[in-house]
């Protein structure tokens, strides 16, 4: 499952400036894979970084300058109460915003989000990034 998502995104997001995965916590799987694929600045974010290249920022505060260029910020399994959260940021940003909750999870956003089924993936993509 998650090389179809990683598969997704890089369909999606290669002519992306950057992509940033918010709330990394011990799984950066994806942004890893990522990293092999795109020639794209792949970021990752959590408010208590494990690893040298995750970077410091909490969410419901976040750092606009880890933001500022990319096409694409995405979210796995995320705490719903960080979902108006990452809405807000993608709407500031102009990022489209990706939500791979958990199966049990809602999604806690006001906005319209589409259901995205791709292979095996299932996710959540609210799109603002016009050309991409």
């Amino acid at each position: 499952m998650w090389s179809d998502f990683t598969d997704y995104i890089i369909k999606h997001y290669s002519q992306s400036s950057s992509i940033v995965e918010v709330a990394v916590g011990h799984f950066p799987q994806v942004a890893c894979d990522l990293k092999k694929h795109l020639k794209v600045d792949i970021i990752m974010t959590d408010i208590k970084p494990y690893h040298d290249e995750i970077i410091l920022d909490d969410i419901r505060q976040p750092n606009l300058k880890i933001y500022k260029n990319a096409g694409l910020i995405y979210s796995i399994r995320p705490p719903e109460e960080l979902h108006p959260y990452l809405e807000k940021l993608s709407v500031k940003t102009g990022a489209d915003l990706i939500i791979k909750p958990l199966s049990t999870d809602s999604i806690n956003i006001k906005g319209k989000m589409d259901l995205v089924n791709y292979k095996k993936a299932v996710f959540y993509k609210k799109s603002l990034n016009k050309g991409l």
